[in-house]
């Protein structure tokens, strides 16, 4: 039988992840097992796993919103406005919210570092950017707009994201203040779009 007050829903969801990333954080991914998380979230492990198929996915938690941002730039545009200014103008929003998926909100340092100290996170973070690529390439191909290789421009913008990400990541977790990365890593955003821009002018309408 279900504990006393386990329901489904986005507030199971949001109270398993909270914990899962607590205890994460504190110990380690590869040291805490999804029957701890699942004890310390007062639910049973079945109702982890409906939420979250993968122990993975209960720290590497916005997949599915990094993909829905992606589809709104390529969908949601303004008549006249290309694919590289609208990737542009939802990426440079992230980091002036300081968003989780810019790679430089407040939990950054302790959260890159769990994925640096954990194999299982690390191979699972490339997967979810093949994902994403082809999340991107896929709303390209269906977009009119859009006449170029969309595989392609896929995947010059994930990998160029990631690497972003990646090289911000490693002077996070080496001691760097995150308050004196601010401007750095929002330049090497800017040199992306503008690479994109310059490198993909005829196939990013």
């Amino acid at each position: 039988m279900p504990r006393t007050g386990e329901r489904g829903g986005p507030l199971t969801r949001a109270r398993i992840a909270e914990v899962a990333a607590r205890l994460f954080l504190e110990r380690g991914f590869d040291a805490v097992t999804v029957a701890e998380v699942a004890r310390e979230a007062g639910v049973s492990s079945v109702t982890v796993f409906k939420h979250f198929p993968r122990k993975e996915d209960l720290f590497l938690d916005r997949t599915a919103e990094a993909a829905e941002l992606l589809r709104s730039a390529v969908r949601d545009r303004a008549a006249g406005v290309d694919v590289v200014a609208s990737l542009r103008e939802r990426t440079l929003g992230l980091l002036d919210a300081r968003d989780p998926l810019g790679g430089l909100d407040e939990r950054s340092t302790p959260f890159f570092a769990t994925v640096a100290g954990s194999p299982t996170l690390i191979a699972r973070a490339r997967e979810i950017a093949a994902e994403l690529q082809e999340t991107l390439a896929d709303e390209l191909e269906r977009d009119a707009g859009f006449t170029g290789d969309a595989a392609l421009f896929a995947a010059f913008f994930i990998a160029g994201y990631s690497t972003i990400l990646v090289g911000t990541a490693r002077r996070l977790v080496a001691g760097e203040p995150r308050s004196e990365l601010l401007d750095a890593h929002r330049a090497r955003f800017e040199r992306l779009f503008a690479a994109l821009h310059h490198g993909l002018a005829s196939t990013a309408c």
